[in-house]
C-alpha cells in the first residue's frame, strides 16, 4: 500500500532534535498534549494522526503495521528529518517497535508505552466487525473505560468526554483496518533485532494490554529498561503526566551523551 500523507503538528526550535510521538489506536495526537510543552523546551516534537484517526486519510484497507510504518518514513521525508527519536503507545508503539526493527538507522532513541509485541487478536478483531457495522462511537465508552483507572475518570469527566470524542471522531471503516493490523500484529522475533535504547512503559492497572506484555517486549530488547506508572491504566501518560513526561526526558535527553 502507497503511504499517506497523514496530519502533523510540529512544536520546538527547529533546529533541535526530532522527537516523534504516536498515537494509540482510537486517539488522535491531542493524546500527547501533557507531554508536548516539556518537550517542546528542548526538542522538535512531531506529533501526528495514524491513518483513519483525527485528520489523517483513511485509505481503503486491509492495512498492515508495516503500512502504519511507512506513513512515518513519509512523513519524516516531508520535513527533511533522517534520524528521530521516537515514542509509541499502544497501536503507535507497535508502529515504533516495526519501525526500529525495519529502520534502525531512522530510529534515535525508542520509548514502547502500554504497547505489546503479540496482542490476542480476537477482540481487536471483534472490534473491528462492531466498528464496521455500528460505528466507532458506540464503542467509545468501553474504550475509555479501559484507558484510565475508574478513580481518574470519575474525577475527571471533561477529560473522559474528549477521549471518547476522539474515538467516535474516528474514521469507521478507517478505524476497523487498524484494529485488524494489531491483530495480525506479531513483533517477537523483531525484538532482539532492534539496536536503538529503549526505554518501556507499563500502566500497573492497564486491562487492555497489561504489564507482562511490555515485561516481554523489555526482555526481547537488548538493553531496554522497563519503568511501571501505577495508578495507571492504558494511556498513563494522561493520569501520571509528570511522570511519564518525566521518564521520556531522562530517557531522550541521555541520548546527548550516550549516543
Amino acid at each position: 500500500m502507497t503511504a499517506v500523507e497523514v496530519g502533523y503538528t510540529e512544536d520546538g526550535p527547529a533546529g533541535a532534535p526530532v522527537v516523534v510521538l504516536s498515537n494509540s489506536l482510537g486517539a488522535t495526537r491531542g493524546m500527547w498534549d501533557p507531554q508536548v510543552p516539556a518537550l517542546a523546551e528542548r526538542y522538535r516534537v512531531v506529533t501526528y494522526d495514524t491513518r483513519g484517526h483525527g485528520e489523517s486519510p483513511a485509505p481503503p484497507g486491509p492495512y498492515t503495521v508495516d503500512d502504519l510504518v511507512d506513513d512515518v518514513l513519509a512523513l519524516l521525508d516531508r520535513l527533511g528529518v533522517r534520524t528521530a527519536h521516537v515514542a509509541g503507545l499502544s497501536l503507535g508503539g507497535m508502529t515504533a517497535m516495526r519501525l526500529a526493527a525495519r529502520e534502525p538507522s531512522r530510529v534515535g532513541r525508542l520509548v514502547l508505552l502500554a504497547t505489546s509485541a503479540k496482542p490476542d487478536p480476537q477482540g481487536f478483531l471483534d472490534r473491528a466487525v462492531q466498528a464496521r457495522s455500528g460505528g466507532t462511537a458506540p464503542l467509545a465508552p468501553a474504550i475509555v473505560g479501559r484507558w484510565l483507572t475508574p478513580a481518574y475518570a470519575a474525577a475527571h469527566p471533561d477529560l473522559v468526554a474528549r477521549l471518547e470524542s476522539m474515538i467516535a471522531g474516528a474514521d469507521d471503516e478507517g478505524y476497523a483496518s487498524c484494529c485488524e493490523a494489531v491483530g495480525s500484529f506479531d513483533a517477537r522475533e523483531d525484538l532482539a533485532r532492534i539496536s536503538a535504547r529503549t526505554l518501556v512503559v507499563s500502566g500497573a492497572d492497564d486491562p487492555a494490554l497489561p504489564p507482562p506484555h511490555q515485561q516481554l517486549i523489555a526482555d526481547g530488547i537488548p538493553g531496554a529498561t522497563l519503568v511501571s506508572i501505577s495508578p495507571g491504566a492504558h494511556l498513563p501518560n494522561l493520569e501520571r503526566p509528570l511522570e511519564v513526561t518525566g521518564a521520556l526526558l531522562a530517557h531522550l535527553d541521555a541520548a546527548g551523551s550516550h549516543a
